[in-house]
C-alpha cells in the first residue's frame, strides 16, 4: 500500500475560507491542535470560524515536540471529549503529532501549515522525538491527512526562518533520492526522483528571491513556499519508501541527541547534514561533482542566513563527546545513512564532520 497525497487540497490566499463547507461536511465535533503563543491568533480565528459553522469546537496544544507524552495526553483529551477528527494547525512537529493521534484513533486528520518549514501538512509520515527535542523514530501512518489547507496568509505570517529551513529541507529531497534510488527499476520512483531534481532547481533559482522579497505579487515566494510544503510532500508520495533519505537525514537525527540551550528548526539541522552528505560522497564515492554542490549550496545558505556547520547551531564537536555521540547515533543499525549506495563505516563519519567543523575543506 503506498499513500500518495491527501484526498484534497485547498492552496492559495483564501484556502481556509474556501474549505469551512467542506470540513462542516466531514466533521462535527473538532479537536484544534496547536502549541506556541506566537500562532494562538490564527488558531482562534480557525476556532472562531468553525464554531460560526456550528460545530462542536474543542482545542489542546502540545507541551513539547512531537512525544509520546504528549500524544497519550491529547489522545486522552480527544477521547473524553469523543471528537470526531483532529485539524493540526502549526509547524511540523504538530502537523506530525496531529497525523499520528488521527490515524491511532481512525478518525480523519485535516492539516493545516503555519509555514513552509516541512511538508509535514501532506506526508502519511510522523517523526517522534523525546520531550527534550531528540530524534527516536520514524512512524508510518495508515493514510496521508484527509484535508490539506495550503493557505498563503497564514503561511505569510511565519517568520522568515521558516522558509529558509524548508527550503533547506526540501533541497533534500534530490541529494538523498538520487543517490539512494537511482539504480531502482521502478518507474514511479525515477519519477519521484526527476521531480525531485525540478523542485531543487527551482529552489535554486527562486529560492532567495522568496526569502528576501514580498509575498505580494511575488511569484517566486508562491511558488517557492509551495515547493517546500506541497511538491516536496508529493516526491515522497509517490516514490514511497523507495525514495529514501540518506546521510543528510540521518545526521540531522543524530545532531538532535545533542540537547543545546537554542532551538533550531528541522531544516536548518538538515541543511548542515547535506553539506555533510555530499563531503562524504566526495570522500567515499568518489563523486567529483560534490564539490561543486557544495559550493553551489553554500552561496544559496548563506544568503538565506542558513547554518552551514554544526557549530553555528551550538554544538561543538570536539567537547563532552559529542563527535562521538553523533557518529554512534548515525551509524546506528536503524539509520537511513546505511541506504547510500557505498560502503561507510563509523570511522568515516569522524573524519568527514572533524574535518568539516575545523573548516579543512574547500568553501
Amino acid at each position: 500500500m503506498q499513500s500518495i497525497s491527501p484526498e484534497i487540497i485547498f492552496r492559495g490566499n483564501y484556502a481556509w475560507d474556501e474549505s469551512l463547507p467542506l470540513i462542516s461536511k466531514l466533521t462535527k465535533s473538532p479537536l484544534i491542535l496547536g502549541r506556541g503563543i506566537q500562532t494562538s491568533n490564527l488558531r482562534n480565528k480557525i476556532f472562531i470560524d468553525l464554531k460560526n459553522q456550528n460545530l462542536s469546537v474543542s482545542s489542546a496544544n502540545l507541551q513539547y515536540d512531537c512525544c509520546y507524552e504528549d500524544i497519550s495526553r491529547v489522545k486522552n483529551i480527544l477521547l473524553k471529549n469523543n471528537n470526531d477528527s483532529v485539524i493540526a494547525a502549526g509547524g511540523g512537529k504538530v502537523l506530525d503529532s496531529g497525523k499520528y493521534l488521527a490515524d491511532s484513533l481512525n478518525i480523519p486528520c485535516i492539516t493545516v501549515p503555519f509555514s513552509a518549514s516541512t511538508c509535514a501538512g501532506w506526508t502519511a509520515l510522523s517523526n517522534i522525538y523525546t520531550k527534550d527535542g531528540q530524534f527516536i523514530e520514524d512512524v508510518a501512518l495508515g493514510s496521508c491527512p484527509k484535508i490539506l489547507i495550503y493557505d498563503h496568509k497564514f503561511i505569510q505570517t511565519a517568520p522568515s526562518r521558516t522558509l529558509a529551513s524548508g527550503i533547506a529541507d526540501a533541497l533534500a529531497k534530490w541529494y538523498e533520492s538520487s543517490i539512494t534510488s537511482s539504480a531502482i527499476d521502478d518507474g514511479l520512483v525515477q519519477q519521484a526522483i526527476q521531480i525531485s531534481r525540478v523542485l531543487r532547481d527551482q529552489l535554486l533559482i527562486d529560492g532567495e528571491k522568496a526569502f528576501k522579497g514580498q509575498y505580494e505579487n511575488n511569484p517566486s515566494w508562491r511558488n517557492i513556499v509551495e515547493a517546500c510544503g506541497l511538491t516536496a510532500g508529493l516526491v515522497g508520495g509517490i516514490g514511497g519508501e523507495k525514495c529514501r533519505t540518506a546521510a543528510a537525514h540521518a545526521i540531522h537525527n543524530a545532531i538532535t541527541q545533542i540537547i543545546t540551550p537554542n532551538k533550531f528548526l528541522h531544516g536548518e539541522i538538515v541543511g548542515v547534514g547535506l553539506l555533510l552528505q555530499l563531503r562524504l560522497e566526495e570522500m567515499k564515492n568518489k563523486n567529483k561533482l560534490a564539490d561543486q554542490s557544495i559550493k553551489q549550496l553554500l552561496v544559496l545558505m548563506k544568503e538565506l542566513n542558513l547554518p552551514t556547520t554544526i557549530a553555528q547551531l551550538g554544538i561543538n564537536v570536539f567537547e563532552n563527546n559529542n563527535l562521538e555521540k553523533i557518529a554512534d547515533f548515525t551509524f546506528r543499525d536503524k539509520s537511513e545513512i546505511h541506504f547510500l549506495p557505498f560502503e561507510i563505516h563509523r570511522q568515516d563519519i569522524v573524519e568527514v564532520i572533524a574535518n568539516f567543523e575545523q573548516q579543512k575543506i574547500k568553501t
